[in-house]
């Protein structure tokens, strides 16, 4: 049974999540947290919980709203910038945090972010692929002058192969988040 402390405690260090920012911003150009992009991941994943058969959305949108867990720590480091040793130190973060949790909490963390890093699972694939396509859908929404130029062709290609290995639905939806990117840069390019 968990301890008021330990939950405490978790709950605190997760909070870091709210304050920790990533590279992209909003759509009125502040800087998004880590918090706020996890949420939306799971958003996503609850409204194509009836659109995608065949997978556990309890499981999914579990796996969203962990998935980032190791930010509360290390904070966000653009996916363009992250380097492997960066990745394997963020999961030791994960790692040792749910280290810190009773059972049966902790087996159930760590089992679950374990089908994460190893992305075998249809639910652990269609996590990835809307992992990646909220990036895309925030980078579309942030006003373009926010853009690195490296991001003019990564939006466009950022996360479809994920999309493709995880489900036909969330191929249609990164295909025409493509296109939103397309209509952006046309729209708003100086």
């Amino acid at each position: 049974m968990m301890t008021e402390k330990e939950f405490f405690d978790f709950v605190h260090v997760a909070g870091n999540l709210k304050d920790n920012t990533r590279h992209s911003v909003t759509s009125k150009g502040r800087p998004e947290s880590v918090a706020e992009h996890s949420w939306r991941v799971s958003l996503m994943a609850l409204l194509l919980e009836d659109e995608i058969v065949d997978a556990d959305f309890n499981k999914i949108i579990r796996m969203c709203i962990l998935h980032d867990l190791g930010e509360a720590i290390t904070g966000d480091i653009p996916s363009f910038l992250k380097t492997e040793a960066d990745s394997a130190h963020e999961d030791k973060m994960v790692f040792r945090l749910m280290e810190t949790l009773p059972q049966p909490q902790r087996d159930k963390f760590l089992s679950l972010f374990h089908e994460m890093l190893a992305l075998e699972t249809k639910e652990a694939k269609i996590y990835k692929a809307l992992d990646k396509l909220e990036a895309v859908i925030q980078h579309n929404e942030a006003p373009l002058s926010s853009w690195l130029p490296l991001e003019y062709d990564l939006n466009q290609i950022y996360g479809t192969e994920e999309a493709v290995k995880a489900d036909p639905a969330l191929l249609r939806l990164r295909l025409e988040a493509i296109e939103h990117t397309k209509r952006k840069i046309e729209a708003e390019r100086p």
